[in-house]
C-alpha cells in the first residue's frame, strides 16, 4: 500500500515537473528565438560588434542553443545585465538563460534555485595595476583603493584576502565592467579586480595595455559556465548537452571545417551518436537529429571558440591553460554520448 502510494506520488511528481521543464522549450519555439542575457559588455566574451551585433566567447553559446533548437544561430535576441540584476532576469523569465561570467557557487545553486549546467571557463581572480605603481604582489596592496563590481563573488573574495592577509582596502562600488575602466584609468582607484580573464579583456582596450599589469596571485577558484532556473529540467539537459557537444567537437577532432564530411558517417560511434548519424539523442532533447551539426557549425568546436574570441592570437591573449582540454592536461571533459 505505502509502495503503491509512493510510486504514484512519485508519477505525479514526475509529470508535473516533466511538464513545467518542457515550458521553456515550448515557449522559445513558439516565440521563435531564444532570449540569452549577457554581460553589459566585456572584450571577448560578450560585446556588441561595429555593426551591432553581438558576439563572444559568452555569446557563441547563446548561438550554438539557438541553432540547435532553429537552426538559426541568429535567432537570439540578447538582454545585457549586471551583477545585480543578472539573477532577477533569469529568475523572472525575462531571460531563458545566462551565459555572462558568473561564478557556480552553492548558494546561488541551492539558495536562488538555478542550475548551473556546465563550466566553459575555469578561471580565479586576480589584480590589475599601474606598472607607475610599483608594485609586483597583491601583499603589496595594503591601504590601497580598489575598484570593485558589487553583487559579485569578487566582493566577498576581495574582503577575505585582505583579512587573511592583515591588510587594509578601501572599496569603490561599481556597477559595470565600463564603469570600473572608465574610473580605474581616471585614477579613482589603485586597482582593479575581476576575474582574471575579464582583467586580460579589459586591459586589452585600453589606448596602452602595457602600461598596466596583471599581478600574478590568483585568489579563489571561479568556475563560470550558463545557468538556468530550477525546475527547468529538460531545458537544463538542453543547454548542458549543446555546451557538452562544443567540447567533445574539440576532443573528437571535429571541426566547423569538416563536419559536413563527417556527418556522412565514420568509423567512431561516438561521433556518429553526436552528429545523428546514429542514435536519436536528438529526438531524446525535442530537437532534430541534427541538433548538435548545427550547434557545432555556428561558430565552431570549443577550441575554435576559444581560439576566434579569447586565444592567444587575440587581443585578449589568454592561453588555454585549466580550460585545455583533459587530454592535454587542463579541465576540459564532457561527459560521453551514450
Amino acid at each position: 500500500m505505502k509502495t503503491t502510494a509512493l510510486l504514484g506520488a512519485l508519477t505525479v511528481a514526475g509529470l508535473s515537473a516533466g511538464a513545467a521543464a518542457a515550458a521553456t522549450l515550448d515557449d522559445v519555439k513558439a516565440r521563435g528565438h531564444l532570449n540569452c542575457g549577457v554581460t553589459t559588455g566585456l572584450a571577448g566574451f560578450a560585446a556588441p560588434n561595429a555593426n551591432g551585433v553581438w558576439e563572444g566567447f559568452d555569446v557563441a553559446v547563446c548561438r550554438a542553443v539557438a541553432a540547435a533548437i532553429f537552426g538559426d544561430p541568429m535567432a537570439v535576441e540578447f538582454t545585457p545585465t549586471t551583477g545585480q540584476t543578472r539573477f532577477t532576469a533569469l529568475a523572472s523569465g525575462e531571460v531563458d538563460m545566462l551565459a555572462r561570467n558568473t561564478t557556480w557557487t552553492f548558494t546561488r545553486d541551492v539558495d536562488l534555485k538555478f542550475d548551473f549546467v556546465g563550466i566553459n571557463y575555469y578561471d580565479g581572480q586576480g589584480f590589475m595595476v599601474p606598472k607607475s605603481l610599483g608594485v609586483s604582489s597583491a601583499k603589496e596592496l595594503d591601504g590601497a583603493t580598489v575598484c570593485i563590481q558589487t553583487g559579485t563573488t569578487t566582493e566577498l573574495n576581495l574582503a577575505d584576502f585582505f583579512r587573511a592577509n592583515n591588510m587594509a582596502y578601501e572599496p569603490v562600488p561599481i556597477e559595470t565592467n565600463a564603469e570600473a575602466q572608465q574610473q580605474f584609468l581616471a585614477g579613482a582607484c589603485d586597482v582593479y579586480t575581476t576575474d582574471a580573464s575579464g582583467l586580460a579583456a579589459t586591459r586589452a582596450t585600453f589606448e596602452n595595455p602595457q602600461d598596466y599589469v596583471i599581478l600574478p596571485e590568483i585568489i579563489s577558484k571561479e568556475p563560470l559556465g550558463p545557468l538556468v532556473r530550477h525546475g527547468d529540467n529538460e531545458w537544463g539537459d538542453l543547454v548542458r548537452w549543446v555546451l557538452n557537444a562544443l567540447i567533445a567537437a574539440e576532443e573528437l577532432g571535429i571541426t566547423s571545417a569538416n563536419i559536413d564530411e563527417l556527418a556522412k558517417g565514420t568509423s567512431n560511434p561516438e561521433i556518429n551518436r553526436i552528429l545523428g548519424v546514429e542514435g536519436n539523442l536528438g529526438e531524446m532533447l525535442g530537437l532534430s537529429k541534427d541538433w548538435a551539426i548545427n550547434a557545432i557549425k555556428a561558430n565552431g568546436n570549443y577550441g575554435e571558440i576559444f581560439a576566434k574570441y579569447i586565444g592567444e592570437n587575440t587581443p585578449i591573449g589568454l592561453a588555454r591553460g585549466l580550460n585545455a582540454q583533459w587530454k592535454d592536461g587542463g579541465l576540459l571533459y564532457s561527459p560521453p554520448f551514450r
